[in-house]
């Protein structure tokens, strides 16, 4: 689904939720797992960098940003349900340019990073681009503003509400402050205006519904269910390997 409709959609899923039903987002990294995540039940969809990155070769971080934005378009043709794009930095693309290709892609949605391999963006310039971004996109899209201090080593939460009240004013409509520890949700949760992303991690550490009830207004995975897939892939293919002559 894509389009105004489509983000109208998508923006409607994160807000009147119960505290145990968080948004639950898969992250599909093409157009196959896309499908079954659709096929699943879950009403949307947020593609991961590292997982797609991963699905063509590259290392996290270095996808072309044609070859990201054609990936994206993939797993929005396969499905009918609204998908949001985890973009990295934007590419080093001026707002306007950032909000047509991913219009173009047919996401409803983007993930946008604060920080840079040499570390964390100023935040009040990362604000005045993503009102930037919010004032070229209109309401075509639904912006989640990465928020990266804690994998960035700053552990105290109040530099991410800080973070977080700039960007929120500045127009986003969600922030995620990845890699926040459990403990800290609470704290971030009552700091925090509007929805807050949180990171979950596959088979371990607290639950969907238990992070709901700490603060989670939605659920991502990251490149966890990507990794997931990759390590049954690499078992079964050890597996077909020991069969082979020698």
């Amino acid at each position: 689904m894509t389009g105004a409709d489509g983000a109208e959609r998508f923006r409607a899923l994160h807000h009147g939720r119960a505290a145990d039903d968080p948004l639950v987002l898969p992250g599909p990294w093409d157009a196959a797992s896309a499908r079954m995540f659709a096929e699943a039940g879950f009403p949307a969809l947020a593609t991961p960098s590292a997982g797609v990155a991963a699905s063509l070769g590259y290392a996290d971080g270095s996808t072309p940003a044609d070859e990201m934005f054609a990936a994206v378009a993939r797993i929005v043709r396969a499905v009918d349900v609204p998908v949001s794009a985890d973009v990295e930095g934007g590419y080093g693309l001026a707002p306007k340019e950032l909000v047509e290709r991913l219009l173009e892609a047919g996401a409803v949605g983007c993930n946008l990073e604060d920080s840079t391999p040499e570390g964390l963006k100023d935040p009040a310039e990362h604000a005045e681009w993503l009102a930037g971004v919010r004032e070229a996109a209109g309401d075509r899209l639904f912006l989640n503003a990465r928020i990266d201090t804690f994998v960035r080593g700053v552990e105290d939460p109040g530099a991410a509400v800080e973070r977080a009240a700039a960007y929120v004013a500045a127009g986003a409509d969600c922030v995620y402050p990845i890699a926040a520890p459990a403990a800290v949700l609470p704290l971030l949760r009552a700091g925090i205006r509007g929805p807050m992303n949180v990171l979950a991690r596959p088979g371990e550490g607290p639950s969907p519904a238990v992070l709901g009830g700490l603060g989670a207004t939605r659920v991502t995975f990251g490149p966890g269910l990507q990794l997931h897939a990759e390590q049954a892939v690499r078992e079964n293919a050890e597996r077909l390997a020991a069969r082979l002559p020698r």
